[in-house]
């Protein structure tokens, strides 16, 4: 596909698609809940929907008039052996997180993805749920999809000190640890995002959180709600970078959810001297606000440490707003970048690269030298939406030539109007 979108400003306002995380929680907690749940401003990605697909061939009733998703929850216990092997797609967190709710089962359950998700390790997640006495297996006796999940409806408790950084892990952990029998507890390496915790409070279960350490007793039962899902700050970072980076330019970004563990691309761009204002209009349960950014002249930062979970999905698109900043910028710690949707380390620099920027890969994170002119070139999003969509904002820098990106499609994974809202910009 041809980048066609070549604007010399940005200007105007956009409806950032909703939360991807909170889209595919709704789901699962309105599936294990008892009563019903009503889902507004769900996000109708690719992700998302194989995850109320998944729901769904577990048995569970879910309606969609368009506008709202009704989930007729069964409870843990009345989920339902699917008739075939649930396909997730390309959706990490569907595989990861559904894992840990298959756990308490009375079945087994196989799960499998496409070429991507067929590459994604799951030892983090099968380890700690076969110590609480589920039996998870992958393909061919790996760590690899298929998975195969067979449950148990004598779970144990657990004390678990986490290896990685990962929401998705201390998530599937935390599903299990609902219905097992006993106190468990999760120490987090570093603090990620807490969407699972906060659902857990609003679906009526009790959960005890004290710095890095999480405490849940199980067994739980949870109780149906409304959720009215805020926008997404991993799909808002693409529109915040070139609001700072494509010239006269000033957009708006409306709804953002700004939960303090997703919000490090926030501080980050404070920190390089972005010119970015929040106004807040959400609430103390789902905080969100209406942010502006305007084109800024960007300093060169190092990105490490504690700040790396709160931003993980954003480190491709800040690794192209450091192309555009004056001095060198250094991300480190953020390995899990290797098994992402792709290796987004290699696949950041090698396509950026590509294009002119001064990149180089390390073990564990990128480290840019800026400020650099970006080239048309040919490049790839590797099936990566994130790629994709950080490429298609590289590409507004180019002024002479056309990019062209393969795999553009996969784009539609988190952000269906991505190219729509990129072009009502004037």
């Amino acid at each position: 596909m041809d980048l066609v979108i070549n604007k010399t400003s940005l200007n105007g306002m956009i409806d950032i698609p909703s939360d991807k995380s909170i889209s595919h929680r709704s789901i699962m907690f309105g599936a294990i809940a008892h009563g019903t749940t009503t889902i507004k401003n769900f996000l109708r990605g690719d992700d998302c929907l194989s995850t109320l697909k998944a729901f769904q061939d577990l048995g569970v009733e879910i309606e969609d008039d368009g506008e709202v998703i009704t989930v007729y929850g069964t409870g843990f216990s009345g989920l339902k052996q699917a008739k075939q092997a649930i396909d997730v797609g390309n959706s990490g967190t569907t595989i990861r997180l559904i894992m840990g709710i298959l756990a308490g089962t009375s079945f087994s359950t196989e799960l499998f993805g496409d070429h991507s998700i067929a590459k994604r390790p799951m030892n983090r997640v099968m380890l700690p749920i076969n110590q609480m006495g589920a039996e998870c297996t992958g393909h061919d006796g790996t760590e690899f999809p298929p998975i195969t999940v067979k449950g148990t409806e004598n779970l144990q408790p657990i004390q678990y000190q986490m290896p990685v950084a990962s929401a998705q892990v201390k998530s599937a952990i935390l599903f299990a640890a609902l219905q097992a029998q006993g106190k468990s507890v999760i120490v987090e390496k570093e603090k990620t995002r807490d969407h699972t915790e906060d659902m857990i409070r609003q679906f009526g279960g009790e959960i005890s959180v004290s710095e890095k350490e999480i405490s849940i007793t199980g067994p739980q039962k949870l109780v149906g709600q409304e959720v009215i899902v805020p926008g997404d700050i991993s799909s808002a970072a693409f529109f915040l970078t070139a609001g700072l980076i494509v010239p006269d330019s000033q957009i708006t970004l409306n709804n953002v959810g700004l939960n303090p563990t997703r919000t490090g691309i926030i501080d980050v761009i404070q920190q390089m001297g972005g010119t970015l204002t929040i106004q807040e209009t959400g609430s103390e349960a789902n905080k969100a606000g209406t942010l502006t950014v305007e084109t800024s002249n960007l300093k060169g930062v190092e990105i490490s440490g504690e700040i790396i979970p709160r931003l993980i999905d954003e480190l491709p698109i800040i690794a192209l707003l450091a192309t555009q900043a004056e001095g060198t910028t250094i991300i480190r710690d953020a390995e899990e970048l290797k098994v992402k949707e792709t290796n987004r380390i290699d696949a950041v620099a090698t396509e950026l690269t590509k294009m002119g920027a001064n990149i180089e890969p390390t073990d564990d994170g990128l480290i840019i030298h800026g400020k650099t002119p970006l080239y048309a070139a040919k490049v790839t999003s590797y099936g990566d939406h994130r790629i994709g969509m950080m490429l298609q904002i590289a590409a507004l820098l180019v002024k002479d030539g056309t990019v062209e990106l393969e795999k553009a499609e996969a784009i539609s994974v988190s952000y269906p109007r991505f190219f729509e809202d990129l072009n009502n910009l004037y």
